[in-house]
């Protein structure tokens, strides 16, 4: 759906530009918006407040160094690129816990 609303835009030109502020990113790893990554931001579940932070900032790190295995990854648009941003899951602590 997304490229219908970016298509209607290029060839509609009463559509209005913040019509392309709405379409959403897809939830996937995408390599092209990867490599315009400026910031790294990492959601944690209340489950997990009782986790020191040094614990959290290694797995963060694990996480962010392979974001195409992340399972909840989005990217969120910037001026300068985009933010990557992970939500951390039980699928993501399993898989980096073998690491």
């Amino acid at each position: 759906t997304s490229n219908i609303y970016f298509l209607e835009y290029l060839y509609d030109r009463n559509a209005t530009p913040s019509l392309l502020e709405k379409v959403p990113m897809p939830n996937q790893f995408d390599p092209y918006r990867d490599a315009l990554v400026v910031e790294n931001h990492t959601i944690w579940p209340d489950d997990y407040e009782d986790w020191s932070e040094n614990d959290r900032s290694r797995i963060e790190s694990l996480l962010h160094a392979a974001p195409e295995e992340a399972f909840n990854l989005e990217y969120v648009r910037q001026h300068s690129g985009f933010a990557r941003v992970i939500t951390v899951t039980p699928d993501d602590l399993e898989r980096v816990a073998a690491t």
